[in-house]
């Protein structure tokens, strides 16, 4: 395994995309989506030309910051992340080599290996987030195995993951022992609650919830599955 599996909190961090063709354009879509403090955006071409309604929504988001000029290696200076994404192999190795000298994560588009990390296929389904990678092998064989997981994931799992996201932190709050809360969490995801949600059944759903949770939460399944069913 070449690259360590992680995913990266990025709230409130500065980020990078030189160049900002339709790579760059995906690679700025799904950064904005973690909420970074400001993404800088360098390419050479002139905002006032731009006639594509995506493009311009993106560029004018306000964490972004648009620069039409050339990359400078003291451009990474402060990054957390960086995507080298030009159409110029020359471009994207100043780039990976300007992150290397800084210690900066540094995406390349064109040569994976130049760059200190990739960007896997993903699933996103509400807070659930899957993502796979061939470590950069074979991009087309990701894509073909996030269809076949799309499919059989389906909208099953994401009001699940919701719920235990409401769940966790009454449970922690109650200061059982770490097995006692094992337990429960493991229970949770065990039994039929997926199914109950996903047929809108709220008997079937309650009645779940309160053979597994502690009996001083049966008081909140009713917030819990608020909107859920």
């Amino acid at each position: 395994m070449r690259y360590y599996p992680l995913l990266l909190d990025l709230h409130g961090t500065h980020c990078l995309i030189v160049g900002f063709g339709k790579v760059g354009q995906r690679k700025l879509a799904t950064l904005l989506k973690a909420n970074p403090a400001q993404v800088t955006v360098l390419d050479t071409f002139s905002i006032e030309e731009v006639k594509d309604a995506d493009m311009l929504q993106l560029l004018n988001n306000p964490f972004v910051t648009y620069s039409q000029r050339s990359f400078e290696a003291s451009d990474v200076a402060g990054k957390t992340l960086v995507f080298a994404s030009t159409g110029s192999r020359t471009v994207n190795k100043q780039v990976s080599d300007a992150c290397a000298a800084h210690n900066i994560l540094c995406n390349v588009i064109d040569d994976p290996s130049s760059g200190t990390f990739t960007v896997p296929a993903h699933i996103e389904k509400g807070d659930l987030l899957i993502t796979l990678s061939t470590g950069g092998a074979s991009p087309a064989l990701s894509r073909k195995i996030k269809k076949e997981l799309e499919k059989q994931v389906g909208d099953k799992y994401a009001p699940v993951v919701t719920l235990m996201g409401r769940i966790r932190p009454l449970i922690l709050e109650l200061a059982n022992d770490t097995e006692q809360n094992t337990t429960v969490f493991r229970n949770l995801v065990s039994s039929d609650i997926a199914t109950a949600i996903q047929k809108k059944d709220q008997i079937a759903a309650e009645s779940i919830l309160r053979s597994i949770l502690p009996e001083t939460l049966h008081s909140n399944i009713g917030a819990l599955l608020h909107e859920l069913i």
